[in-house]
């Protein structure tokens, strides 16, 4: 279980990737982000994401047209 989620069902690119570069400044350094997207082009967008800033990409899935990213904090 994540420390903190975030829905962003409904949205599209860029807001997923601007709410939870948002969010993640809450979870403490280690501590983990859940990310609920419906947005098809949200999971090249967080592993770009993940990439750049330096937090971990630890999972990420999709059931219904619902896609899940967990984050894990590294600064």
């Amino acid at each position: 279980m994540a420390d903190k989620t975030l829905d962003t069902r409904g949205l599209t690119c860029p807001l997923p990737i601007l709410k939870a570069k948002k969010a993640i400044g809450s979870v403490a350094v280690g501590g983990t982000l859940e990310v609920l997207a419906t947005d098809p082009g949200s999971r090249e967008d967080f592993i770009v994401f993940a990439r750049t800033t330096g937090h971990d990409l630890i999972e990420e899935g999709e059931d219904g047209g619902v896609f899940r990213f967990v984050l894990r904090r590294a600064r």
